[in-house]
């Protein structure tokens, strides 16, 4: 690998003053604007809250670090964010404070590690309730009926949006005793009210367009549509989206035997009438929580609102006013949150992989971070065009997320988070590896080492072999394969097949067992399904989908269980371009390749030496074929399956599910809320089912 290193030490613990400094006040600027159109839901945020989180915690390490440069504006030291100036400002009646957070069960024992230092928890009793992803609002009834709604504000002043809380029909307007009091709770927008509201903002915009008119932008998601809907001045426009709203805090009141637990209080606001979460829970210990924890970030596509992870109360109200507040949050509660989808992090470097076809990709070694529920240090960049079109320099801030949730990619910049002596990168032109020349072929954004016995190449062709994809051989990593091939154990991926004990306790890296492990799964691997070993092989552009119609067609011609190597060789070797074309999923390109990877002698050899060792195919086991040639779509909310879970159900029994009803759309499952899916399969003349009609057709 080649490596460029920046000129700048970007761990915030390495930085001088003037660095500090500069990095404090981009982050601050950057936090405020987008806490600004966060919390006023009056425009698209363009990051992910779990990115901005990010951000948050490197501004409070460096401020901890130089509390010289901390400001009474830092976001850091405020609530919310400041107000709008549409709507009246009114002062709460009691200050309203925003909850920390933790991402790790290692955080929340260390939370309750501080909260015990200042209140004996022998028996500790902590009240689980859902954080709704809404908007924050306290509610004020004097003598049982409702007089007003406002914004948390920046904890001490918010905005009157009474208007609009008023109109939100689960909320009562008067009580069911004459009890005065504050209260505060979440307002949220419900999923399918979310997708129904932005249904009729395309519907409009179909129009607006056809007039020559300017278009409305749709919310990126129910917490800025719920935001958004509060703070219009026509309580018409707020009664008409559907809006929601759970309570869960009770502040100023004048109750008879006022509530001595966050338990009691829930119980006490279903008695007055108030909604109310459905979902809580009191435990005892911390591994409650976590499991508690696990199981509603595996369930929260079910619900029909949006949640962003567990909020923890210590139950007493005593011992929480007990324990007081930090700066601005509460100690006595925790918001345990589920890993992000995308964050936020800093390019410390950029180094250049060589793949197996030869191909040079920039990966970009980032400062440790958490995405999806593990720690990342490394993003791939794809290829120079995709650096230059999203102008990623060595030290910039940016966002990452999990393409399909396992490899690491970086979304995009944070250009107002550049610092000065962030530095350009440049493709090599000579490959680090074996020196020779890198070429740009013609037509293509790829980078390739001209040497195709380049040592890298051959590396990877081992690891491509030996993956879970392909032969899926246990006990061949990447070290492992390096000590083979520079001790010349093994030439070519046949060889792995002819290693023997004694080769294997030659190398400082096995001991008896682990060889013993090894000679097993080479041994296991010999019997292969054919689509597994041609992908194994990495004919270039042949990838899962084409080698399984390849092994399909192969199969169709055969009545055994198991085939010959050779067999499939006389089968593949004369095929030309088109021949491979006529075969389902293949294109010109895959074709192509194809006929240059079989006309290749060396290729030939190869496969026979694979048979001489002892590699035979066996046929891959039937599918269930219940649902096979059909395609499904999938809308609204289900009740006993997650989106991903009816996904698999389909693939499973032989379906093909997809993301968007077309006129090849077979059957809609339709669960509560469809929204547009379902007017689109209705003018499509899609089959419209329900979950228990679905289910039917598996059995």
């Amino acid at each position: 690998m080649l490596k460029f290193s920046s000129k700048s030490n970007y761990f915030s613990k390495n930085m001088d003053k003037n660095q500090a400094r500069e990095r404090i006040a981009k982050l601050k600027k950057w936090l405020q604007e987008w806490n600004q159109k966060y919390f006023s839901g009056s425009g698209e945020t363009v990051v992910s809250e779990g990115a901005r989180d990010q951000l948050k915690r490197e501004l409070e390490e460096l401020e901890a670090q130089f509390p010289e440069f901390i400001t009474f504006d830092s976001p850091t030291q405020r609530v919310g964010a400041s107000l709008s100036g549409k709507l009246p400002k009114i002062a709460h009646k009691t200050r309203k404070m925003s909850l920390g957070d933790v991402f790790s069960i290692t955080e929340l024992k260390e939370w309750e590690e501080r909260i015990r230092k200042f209140i004996p928890l022998e028996n500790p009793e902590y009240f689980c309730e859902l954080k709704i992803d809404g908007l924050n609002v306290a509610v004020w009834y004097e003598n049982g009926e409702f007089t007003r709604a406002i914004t948390r504000g920046d904890g001490l002043i918010g905005e009157d949006i009474t208007h609009a809380i008023r109109a939100i029909d689960s909320i009562p307007l008067k009580l069911n005793e004459a009890a005065t009091l504050e209260i505060s709770g979440e307002v949220f927008m419900p999923r399918a009210a979310f997708e129904k509201l932005n249904t009729k903002i395309h519907q409009k915009n179909k129009k607006l367009k056809a007039a020559g008119k300017r278009e409305i932008l749709t919310f990126a998601n129910p917490r800025n549509a719920a935001a958004g809907s509060v703070r219009q001045l026509d309580p018409a426009i707020a009664a008409s989206r559907d809006l929601a709203m759970f309570f869960y805090t009770l502040g100023e009141n004048n109750l008879q035997n006022p509530p001595r637990s966050q338990a009691e209080v829930l119980a006490r606001f279903e008695k007055l009438g108030l909604p109310v979460s459905p979902h809580h829970h009191l435990v005892h210990e911390i591994s409650e929580i976590e499991k508690l924890f696990n199981g509603w970030k595996k369930q929260r596509e079910q619900l029909p609102f949006d949640i962003d992870g567990v909020v923890v109360k210590v139950n007493s109200l005593a011992q929480q006013a007990k324990m007081g507040f930090t700066a601005k949050s509460p100690r006595g509660m925790i918001a345990f949150k589920f890993p992000a989808e995308q964050v936020s992090t800093v390019i410390e470097n950029i180094e250049v992989q060589v793949g197996r076809t030869g191909v040079l990709t920039p990966v970009a070694i980032l400062r440790p971070v958490s995405v999806a529920g593990s720690t990342v240090s490394r993003a791939t960049l794809h290829n120079a065009d995709e650096i230059a079109r999203k102008d990623v320099r060595i030290g910039d801030t940016v966002v990452i997320q999990k393409a399909g949730d396992i490899i690491p990619e970086v979304v995009s910049v944070i250009h107002e988070l550049r610092l000065r002596d962030a530095q350009k990168f440049e493709m090599p032109k000579i490959c680090p590896i074996c020196d020779s020349e890198i070429i740009q072929p013609e037509g293509e954004v790829a980078h390739r080492c001209t040497n195709s016995a380049c040592g890298a190449i051959h590396r990877e062709m081992f690891e491509h072999f030996v993956s879970k994809s392909a032969l899926e051989i246990d006990g061949l990593g990447e070290k492992v394969i390096m000590s083979l091939i520079e001790n010349s154990l093994v030439e070519d991926v046949a060889d792995l097949f002819l290693l023997t004990k004694d080769e294997l306790l030659s190398l400082p890296l096995f001991q008896n067992q682990r060889a013993e492990n090894l000679l097993s799964s080479l041994q296991k691997a010999k019997k292969v399904r054919l689509e597994k070993l041609l992908f194994g092989l990495g004919i270039r552009f042949v990838g899962e989908v084409a080698t399984a119609e390849i092994a399909k067609e192969f199969q169709n011609s055969k009545s055994s269980k198991t085939s010959r190597l050779a067999e499939f060789v006389e089968f593949a070797k004369n095929k030309k371009i088109e021949d491979w074309s006529e075969i389902e999923g293949i294109g010109e390109k895959v074709a192509e390749s194809l006929t240059g990877w079989f006309a290749n002698p060396d290729n030939l050899r190869l496969l026979e030496k694979l048979e001489n060792v002892g590699v035979e195919l066996i046929r891959k086991e039937t599918v269930l074929q219940k649902l096979s040639g059909q395609t499904f779509v999938v809308t609204g909310t289900l009740e006993n399956y997650s989106r991903q879970g009816i996904k698999d159900a389909i693939k499973k029994f032989g379906g093909k599910a997809s993301g968007s009803i077309s006129a090849k759309t077979d059957f809609l499952v339709a669960g509560a809320g469809g929204g547009s899916k379902l007017k689109k399969a209705g003018e499509l003349g899609v089959k419209i089912i329900s979950e228990e009609e679905f289910k039917k057709m598996l059995h």
